[in-house]
């Protein structure tokens, strides 16, 4: 048999960890989520990691970001890049549930779901939905509160390029006018905590463009809840 083949076959065997490929064993296994899912300082505010006994990093002390919080369960990294990639562009959207369960037991994640009135996925565009055939973000936040989850008031207007493919600038430009709120549902939004979702922050434009949006329609608090976190 081929080695790719072989590979292939293996990997889709029931019960392996997606990481160390032992088996039994659950999606991710305890050893693996002991080894590369360790809780680590971050910025209160912006996610990234941060000495030990520091709340915020130097540059949300100097601009404060749009964001009350933002939380973040892992690093942008081995093995979760790999996960991330098969979860968004290779149709695994079941990996949403043992995403999901990785956030929930990350220090301060839950008391941050608990405490919202409610949760937002960040939207996709139209086109952007048609390729991939799901929302990631949405389906991160159906496992993590599926009675708070709302996804019709937050909407995506405009598409923008790839974010990956852009210098901060000119990611900050396309997003200007890429997030609305549904004018016929923004009384639903005044005065509300809400946590927004999403899979992967990377300089977090995009969040803090929606945050933005959210804070015209009366948002009184906002957490940014992500996955993982680039360093």
């Amino acid at each position: 048999m081929p080695t790719q083949l072989f590979t292939r076959l293996l990997a889709a065997l029931p019960g392996q960890c997606r990481v160390c490929r032992h088996w039994p064993s659950h999606t991710v296994c305890e050893d693996c989520v002991a080894t590369f899912a360790q809780p680590r300082p971050r910025c209160s505010t912006c996610a990234l990691t941060l000495p030990s006994g520091q709340a915020h990093c130097g540059a949300c002390l100097k601009v404060p970001p749009p964001l009350n919080q933002c939380l973040a369960v892992v690093p942008y990294a081995y093995p979760w890049s790999k996960l991330i990639a098969d979860f968004k562009f290779h149709a695994q959207s079941g990996l949403a549930q043992t995403l999901a369960s990785l956030m929930k037991t990350t220090p301060w994640v839950e008391p941050a779901v608990e405490a919202a009135d409610l949760l937002l996925p960040m939207p996709l565009s139209s086109q952007r939905l048609s390729e991939r055939g799901y929302n990631q973000a949405l389906l991160l936040a159906h496992h993590l509160q599926p009675h708070k989850t709302r996804a019709d008031l937050l909407l995506r207007v405009q598409d923008t390029p790839a974010q990956h493919t852009l210098k901060r600038a000119q990611r900050l430009h396309a997003l200007d006018m890429a997030f609305a709120v549904d004018p016929l549902l923004a009384h639903q939004l005044k005065d509300k905590r809400v946590v927004l979702v999403d899979d992967v922050m990377t300089t977090g434009a995009s969040l803090h463009a929606a945050a933005r949006v959210l804070r015209s329609a009366g948002v009184r608090h906002i957490t940014g809840l992500v996955f993982a976190r680039t360093e």
